[in-house]
């Protein structure tokens, strides 16, 4: 190895330290060990087969299922300045021909490619005659038929022990209960291969669910707080992803759709839009997600309840990937949970199969509908058990006030019924308060004997408990029959008073005014400079946006407001690389933005900025110091503080280099103090305080 693991994290990558369980998942594959990795989307589990690669003497080949999610990896990986690439159906006979020919050269550290590529005889004899070092199969649970989304061409990988022999192994991925878990291990021949479990939960994530009524009006109520931010829209059928798409146009959001429909080159535009941040929006079916690697998407929003917690654990995880705050919001209603067990009772599949497919619907349905910790569900599902809450879910942040709800059950249910399971539920309720409207007189409806019987409710209080009898099952809407309540077979037990029904106390949602201090204000003023840039930056490269950095990476820029290349080098992920790809087009964004900040004066780095603005105008200290009327010290300061991070002044035209050399000699002697007095002393006060306060600026710098 010609570096270190940790001095490729730090250089290469630009992090200044490994997150929980990289490190010795790393150690352990340089080792030559093999191993299976779970570990939640965002949690770094591309580190733990990057490093090794890099580290490892020969290539690295990483199999991965779409080719959108190489592309995205690779481009990311050539950004870092990783000799990476991927072989796929898209390439020409020459692109595929150089890639041959760099890895026959030994220059090529990383290939991805997807299995059906990998698995052909002539491609694998080719690799016998290189040295491969590591097999890293990402996305390993479509392996596994048990997995959320099963590849038939993945369960063929197990051959690869035997194709090429010798070389560890590491699968990874981010969803995986116990079952899939051995699955893999077992369909890739590695049975006594040591496990790495990471915590399934993503503290980043708030987790959000409601009631699948009025769920375009709750949708832009919830954008309201996501201005010009990434999000994705799960939906679950084509004609409804089209159609939500162009209504939040109309309300004036940049959006698109994007399903398996479509033709290739109309998702590849939408993709290649979203990914440049062109696009804010992207409502989607399920085809769309696997294959983003999107670094800085702020919320995703399921417009309808998915079919198991693996996926939808699995789609949430598009958001907060760099770690920062991201919401999720589920909707779930009984007659999406009724059209999935139809899509799976009309499917393919043995009885087994179809019966594991229903009882993870319903561990999904327990979910959306749960009144405790929906985090701790979801941990529990995957074999992480844990009793106190989470603090970041809906139910957790705001805990449900559950009361005995069962007498306001029979009087809808018994009105349902003595309404002839005909009327939807605006008519429903007009007849439980007791209202005189015209559609309720002109059937009779007042003469029933529960007309009136819930007059003590406001509306919207029966509209909510009716929808929490829609989800659990009591009630049912006959879409078919102009959205008709009927009663179920789970109603009886309530109207005889057999079964007890619980209900979530009715809040109405109480409106927040956020007042936004001067500080924050700069900081996300900053914040959209940065992204402007990166943007540009971007498309001018070809590359997607995040690409450049991702939005952690420019969220700690703005909080250290550097002034300097070299202090980049502080910001996880910035290596050497990108400082010197982008560290001055930085510099140049912030200086210009702070210097023009003229009625904020406290900014960080302010101060200095301003000073070197007159110093590479000409102007002596003196000059500056009347000008901008601060002490003459604290001018020579600044200067000081600006040639220690390597900026760019001739600080011998303040204090010639035979006196640098002086002063930093006896700095040294007293074991460099920190403060001027000694050293000016030391030196009988021969030389002036701001003399020798750039004498030790020389002195640091040269030793930096």
């Amino acid at each position: 190895m010609s570096s270190s693991p940790v001095e490729i994290l730090q250089s290469t990558f630009g992090y200044k330290s490994f997150r929980p369980m990289q490190g010795e998942i790393v150690d352990h594959i340089i080792a030559g060990d093999s191993a299976l990795v779970i570990l939640p989307t965002g949690r770094g589990k591309s580190i733990c087969f990057q490093i090794p690669a890099l580290c490892l003497e020969g290539l690295t080949i990483v199999v991965s299922p779409l080719i959108a999610l190489m592309t995205d990896q690779v481009t990311a990986l050539k950004e870092l300045g990783v000799a990476a690439e991927c072989i796929h159906s898209g390439l020409s006979i020459e692109e595929k021909r150089r890639i041959n020919d760099m890895i026959q050269d030994g220059k090529l550290k990383m290939l991805y490619m997807a299995p059906e590529s990998l698995l052909q005889g002539r491609f694998l004899s080719f690799l016998r005659s290189v040295k491969v070092s590591l097999l890293a199969i990402d996305e390993a649970h479509c392996i596994s038929v048990w997995g959320n989304d099963f590849r038939p061409e993945y369960t063929k990988l197990g051959m690869l022990r035997q194709q090429i022999p010798n070389v560890p192994m590491i699968a990874l991925t981010a969803t995986a209960d116990s079952a899939t878990q051995q699955d893999i291990l077992h369909q890739l021949g590695m049975p006594d291969t040591k496990m790495f479990l990471g915590s399934f939960e993503r503290r980043n994530l708030t987790i959000r669910a409601s009631a699948g009524q009025d769920r375009f009006s709750k949708i832009l109520r919830f954008l309201c707080r996501f201005k010009n931010e990434v999000g994705i829209i799960y939906c679950l059928s084509r004609k409804g992803v089209e159609s939500l798409s162009n209504k939040l146009k109309e309300a004036g959001y940049q959006s698109a759709y994007y399903h398996a429909g479509m033709n290739s080159i109309s998702r590849n535009r939408v993709q290649q839009r979203f990914q440049n941040d062109e696009i804010k929006i992207v409502c989607a079916t399920i085809a769309f997600g696997m294959g983003i690697d999107k670094s800085n998407v702020r919320f995703v929003i399921h417009y309808n309840l998915p079919k198991n917690i693996e996926g939808y654990y699995q789609e949430i995880g598009r958001a907060g990937r760099d770690g920062l705050d991201s919401e999720c919001l589920l909707f779930y209603s009984w007659a999406d949970k009724m059209r999935l067990q139809q899509f799976m009772d009309d499917g393919e599949g043995n009885p087994t199969f179809k019966r594991v497919q229903t009882e993870k619907l319903d561990r999904m349905w327990e979910c959306a509908t749960a009144a405790s910790c929906r985090t701790n569900l979801i941990l529990n599902y995957f074999g992480e058990f844990r009793a106190a809450g989470c603090g970041h879910c809906d139910n957790c942040l705001n805990p449900p006030k559950v009361f005995d709800g069962t007498i306001i059950a029979q009087k809808a249910l018994s009105a349902v019924y003595r309404t002839g399971q005909k009327v939807k539920m605006d008519i429903l309720i007009d007849v439980l308060r007791g209202s005189s409207r015209q559609e309720v007189i002109a059937q009779n409806y007042h003469e029933i004997k529960t007309y009136g019987a819930g007059r003590n409710l406001p509306f919207l209080d029966w509209k909510d408990y009716i929808t929490q009898l829609l989800n659990q099952g009591l009630l049912a809407i006959e879409y078919t029959q102009g959205s008709a309540l009927k009663t179920t077979p789970l109603s009886m037990g309530v109207l005889t008073g057999n079964q007890k029904v619980d209900l979530v106390k009715f809040e109405k949602s109480k409106a927040t005014d956020k007042k936004i201090n001067k500080g924050q204000l700069v900081r996300d003023e900053l914040f959209e400079k940065l992204r402007q840039w990166r943007l540009t930056t971007a498309k001018a490269r070809g590359i997607p946006a995040y690409a450049v950095f991702n939005d952690a990476t420019l969220q700690e820029i703005v909080q250290a407001k550097p002034i300097v290349v070299d202090d980049l080098l502080m910001i996880d992920g910035i290596g050497v690389k990108k400082k010197g790809d982008y560290g001055d087009k930085v510099l140049e964004v912030i200086r210009d933005y702070l210097l023009n900040q003229n009625h904020k004066k406290s900014i960080k780095g302010k101060t200095y900025l301003e000073t070197l603005k007159l110093v590479n105008q000409g102007k002596n200290p003196n000059q500056i110091a009347n000008e901008r009327n601060i002490q003459l010290l604290t001018v020579y300061n600044h200067i000081g503080s600006l040639y220690e991070k390597g900026e760019s002044i001739d600080l011998h035209q303040y204090v010639a280099p035979d006196i640098c050399e002086t002063i930093s000699q006896k700095w040294e002697e007293l074991n460099k103090p920190r403060d001027l007095k000694p050293v000016h002393e030391a030196l009988n006060g021969k030389y002036p305080y701001h003399q020798i306060r750039l004498g030790i600026s020389w002195a640091k710098r040269r030793y930096r």
